[in-house]
């Protein structure tokens, strides 16, 4: 269903391990390329202990070569945001129309790319204010779809926020090489 889409699943320190590995196995299954992007190449660990390598680096990484980015939650978006060369990917693929799913936390890397205004979306209701503070109007639903942007509130969502990536990428023509 996903053959020839390329996604991009951004990983920092003390991910959420569902909210990484859990699309990144659910969307190859589709057949889709799936890349881990980080702040560098080093080893990156879970919450719970899993761990993953990253393909490339954000400055390494073109918005252009991906249909879409991910943004697991856990503790890793409030480390990621710090970070000019991932906020500049993430504001880059939004620019360019690009798939932007954030589960759980990983809107705080939405807020810090100021793409949030006037916009749709779920989280982690821990961060509700700070979503709300950034201009978005708040729904405490499973996922929330808004033009290429893609949210959910946490690892019990998965299979929504799974679905509608797969259909929302599935809908898009692939990127342009």
């Amino acid at each position: 269903m996903l053959k020839g889409k390329r996604i991009g699943i951004l990983a920092g320190p003390d991910y959420e391990d569902l909210e990484l590995h859990y699309p990144h196995i659910r969307l190859m299954e589709e057949g889709a390329e799936v890349k881990v992007l980080a702040p560098d190449r080093k080893t990156v660990k879970g919450k719970r202990g899993l761990s993953v390598k990253p393909d490339l680096t954000a400055k390494e990484s073109r918005a252009e070569d991906f249909d879409g980015l991910i943004i697991p939650g856990g503790w890793s978006p409030d480390r990621l945001r710090r970070h000019k060369e991932v906020l500049k990917l993430v504001k880059t693929a939004h620019r360019q129309g690009k798939i932007l799913a954030a589960i759980c936390h990983g809107a705080q890397v939405l807020i810090s790319a100021k793409l949030l205004q006037g916009r749709h979306i779920t989280c982690f209701a821990a961060i509700k204010d700070d979503v709300v503070n950034a201009g978005a109007r708040y729904s405490d639903t499973p996922v929330v779809r808004d033009g290429n942007l893609i949210t959910s509130r946490s690892p019990a969502d998965l299979p929504y926020f799974c679905r509608e990536i797969i259909s929302a990428l599935s809908s898009k023509p692939s990127r342009k090489t």
